[in-house]
Formats: structure tokens, C-alpha cells, sequence
């Protein structure tokens, strides 16, 4: 999906009434200063769209983000920094939990975990809780870069290990810096929110309509369909062009057949006389 426009629709604080969008939705959830932030700059393509702090727990509310007005990205705030009081952690706790169970629309959540170490006990818990809510997390383990690309599998591995991940469960190594894992974490999104009301994906001719296929996603499509249409073509010529010639075989075998007829039944006169 091509993002063309990106709009930050609706805040919602503690107090606020979510809204009821009738849009498919996706969030995502990561503790404090998981790169949560440049992630979804990075995704979007605008570098300021959500706002990066060095000061952890800056996002405090729930903030859904409307794209090409064909769904939402929904960033929930971060949980586990140390210096927010226990009143402020309850307030975020209960905000995500409200949203979890009221949205609609939601379609998936993505949780972020960075790379670089084992998954905290606030990482698992919160990976459980998703879980006992109905979704399977998708797990974004942000900050690769910091990696070597040889370590890369092994910190991946205790990752899948430490949150007990089956081997079917999704776990995508994210580089904000690299774009490491942009296509692949893109491409998921576009599956969730590219659909229509009755959950059917949406048709190519749907997706250019809406503008949101690249250009050579959408000149390779229309190239396939005029080649379609001209094997189609092609094919019903031929098989029209074999027809008239079985017609065409059969009608001279029926001629030479009565010349046959007419040469034997000369014949007997011949020899009757």
C-alpha cells in the first residue's frame, strides 16, 4: 500500500469516549522507549507524524492515525517506565484494556520488543494478556541495527523462547534505521486493513481505484489483464477457427462419400444389365 495520506484523527485521553470508526484497525503496544515512536514514522514515511522523545512514557494516550482513509494505526501508550507514578500506570492500563475490549474494528496488535535483550516481566506479561484477549500479538523486535546481523537469529531465537511463541506465531526483526523488516511488517498491515465490511480482501480493481497500489503494482496488473484478454482471445479464434475446419472435414468426407454412393450404385446398373 502506498501511503498518500495520513492523518492523526482522534486523541483519546483517560477520560475520553473511544471513538466508533467503521474503518478496520491495527495497534500497537510496546513498553517506554522501545522505538515505538520511530517505528511508526518509519511505516508511515513522515518523520514527524508521531513524536520521538529521549524521555521515556512521553505517548500517554490512545492516537489513531487514519491512512489513505482505508483504516487506522492506532499507537497505545507505553507501558513499564519506572518513574511514572502507580495512579498514571493504572490510568494507561485501564485505557488499553478499554480499547481492547470496545474496539470493534481491531483487527490486530502489534507488540514491540526490543531486540537487544531478553523480553522484561512487563513484556510478558503483557504478551499473556494480549493473548487472553482474543488476539495473538504480532512481535516487532525493534532496534536490529543495534545488532550485529550475526546475532541477529540468536537474540530472535530466546526472544520466541523466553515469550513460549509457537513456531507458527509471527516475530519480525524491525530496523527504523535500516528499514530492516519495513516490507515484511507493511505487508502485514496491508492484509488487516485492505479488506472489505465482510472481511473479503480487497480486489486490485478496489486498490487502484482507491490509489493505493504503486505505480508498477498497478501497470503490472493491467499488463496481466490485456494479457489475459488477448490469450482469451487468442484462444477462442483458434477454437473457432478448429471448429469451422472440423465442419469443413466432415462436410468434403460426406461429399466424397456420396460420390462413392452414386459411383456403386452406377456400377450395379452396369452389371444388371
Amino acid at each position: 500500500m502506498v501511503i498518500k495520506s495520513v492523518e492523526l484523527e482522534t486523541v483519546c485521553g483517560v477520560t475520553s469516549v473511544l471513538p466508533e470508526n467503521t474503518l478496520f484497525e491495527v495497534a500497537f503496544a510496546g513498553k517506554s522507549n522501545v522505538g515505538k515512536s520511530s517505528m511508526i514514522n518509519t511505516i508511515l514515511n513522515r518523520k514527524g507524524m508521531a513524536r520521538i522523545s529521549s524521555q521515556p512514557g512521553k505517548t500517554q494516550t490512545i492516537n489513531f492515525y487514519n491512512i489513505n482513509n482505508i483504516g487506522y494505526l492506532v499507537d497505545l501508550p507505553g507501558y513499564g517506565y519506572a518513574r511514572a507514578n502507580e495512579e498514571i500506570k493504572a490510568q494507561w492500563g485501564v485505557m488499553i484494556e478499554n480499547y481492547l475490549h470496545q474496539s470493534a474494528k481491531l483487527q490486530a496488535v502489534f507488540l514491540l520488543i526490543d531486540i537487544r535483550h531478553e523480553p522484561s516481566e512487563n513484556d510478558c506479561l503483557m504478551y499473556d494478556w494480549i493473548n487472553s484477549q482474543g488476539f495473538k500479538p504480532i512481535i516487532v523486535a525493534t532496534k536490529a541495527d543495534k545488532l550485529k546481523p550475526s546475532q541477529i537469529n540468536s537474540h530472535v531465537s530466546r526472544i520466541r523462547q523466553i515469550l513460549g511463541m509457537g513456531k507458527e506465531d509471527v516475530l519480525i526483526p524491525f530496523s527504523s534505521e535500516t528499514k530492516l523488516g519495513k516490507n515484511e511488517l507493511m505487508d502485514l498491515i496491508d492484509n488487516y486493513l485492505l479488506r472489505n465490511p465482510d472481511q473479503t480482501p480487497m480486489t486490485k480493481e478496489q486498490l487502484i481505484e482507491r490509489k493505493v497500489l504503486t505505480a508498477r503494482e498497478e501497470k503490472e496488473y493491467i499488463l496481466s489483464k490485456q494479457g489475459e484478454k488477448k490469450e482469451k482471445t487468442k484462444k477462442e479464434r483458434w477454437k473457432k477457427i478448429g471448429k469451422e475446419t472440423k465442419a469443413q472435414r466432415q462436410k468434403k468426407a460426406d461429399k466424397k462419400e456420396q460420390k462413392k454412393a452414386v459411383a456403386r450404385k452406377h456400377k450395379n446398373k452396369i452389371k444388371n444389365r
